[in-house]
């Protein structure tokens, strides 16, 4: 499917009636069975989750999680087997909401024989745009994902990362109101995930919405408001990310010196693995309890406490702490 397929029978100016929530789902619920044995296998199961507007929501999950068969619900694409998904408060699929979405698959395809003008331009007609605006919309749109330089080049002549920017251009064509990015960062380098960051930002600051799927926890981290974790089809964590955070486990980073066998004997019969830094060693410990333990062990023997650091629960521990 190319970047515009979720919205091609869309109107041009779509009546906007919508309260509340962006994106909604309700006990949305996807089974498929297997081919010749018929068993059933449950992809997604009974979830809820909302995306409010003018936010970054980050989807996140493990692979086989259920994440991508979520968005291909959620833009149509396939059937929900349970529950309901409704966009700008129309139920999925719904012509005149779709008219507002911007979609990127995971791995977008484009014709190799269009160049990523001829492609964007395409998307441009199915999404209801014509005459000049169609021309202005496309350079603007293939300059702003850094395309500019092969916008007459056949995508075949393209590498997978410049492929993954023509499919964001298509997405932004019509100028949406939900971007819907499935694993945007996918073949980008280093130079390209900070260009699609800065994008996000871009779009968040013009009041958009952007609801998007990734591995790379850091972007999630900088970029989200909220997040939704799924793990084997249920979400297990959802809500906003820095009240997630911070009701995560408490962290102590303690720094001892100078540096003893006693002091290291006594830190392995507590269970605590220290890490050895410029003549020190730093500890992390769980609780308030057991930081008062290592302290007092400290003093006991003799050791400097040259720190003691509060370190935030990352997004990263909690991800390997509830979805793995």
């Amino acid at each position: 499917m190319t970047a515009s397929h979720s919205h091609a029978v869309a109107q041009k100016n779509p009546t906007r009636t919508s309260e509340g929530p962006v994106l909604r789902v309700e006990k949305l619920g996807k089974t498929f069975r297997k081919p010749f044995s018929g068993k059933r296998v449950v992809a997604v199961d009974g979830i809820d989750f909302e995306v409010q507007k003018g936010e970054i929501f980050g989807f996140l999950g493990p692979n086989g999680a259920g994440k991508t068969t979520t968005i291909k619900m959620l833009t149509g694409l396939i059937a929900a087997s349970t529950g309901s998904a409704t966009v700008f408060g129309r139920n999925i699929p719904s012509p005149d909401a779709m008219a507002r979405v911007g979609f990127l698959p995971e791995n977008p395809y484009i014709y190799p024989y269009l160049t990523p003008r001829e492609f964007v331009t395409l998307c441009g007609r199915l999404s209801g745009i014509r005459g000049t605006d169609l021309f202005s919309s496309v350079e603007r749109v293939i300059e702003r994902v850094g395309m500019a330089h092969a916008i007459d080049r056949p995508a075949r002549a393209l590498s997978k990362g410049m492929l993954q920017r023509v499919g964001l251009a298509a997405a932004l064509v019509h100028a949406p109101d939900l971007l819907i990015l499935d694993e945007p960062m996918s073949g980008l380098d280093p130079v390209g995930r900070k260009e699609v960051r800065d994008l996000m930002v871009e779009e968040k600051k013009a009041g958009r919405t952007v609801f998007f799927s990734t591995h790379i926890l850091n972007d999630v981290e900088t970029l989200c408001d909220r997040v939704c974790i799924l793990r084997r089809g249920k979400v297990v964590v959802s809500g906003v990310l820095g009240d997630l955070l911070d009701a995560g486990a408490r962290v102590s980073e303690i720094a001892l010196s100078p540096v003893s066998d006693a002091l290291k004997e006594a830190l392995a019969k507590m269970n605590v693995a220290p890490r050895a830094v410029a003549g020190a060693l730093l500890v992390d410990v769980e609780g308030d309890a057991s930081a008062r333990e290592v302290l007092k062990k400290a003093i006991e023997l003799g050791v400097n406490v040259e720190s003691v650091t509060p370190k935030r629960e990352t997004l990263e521990s909690l991800f390997v702490r509830r979805a793995l």
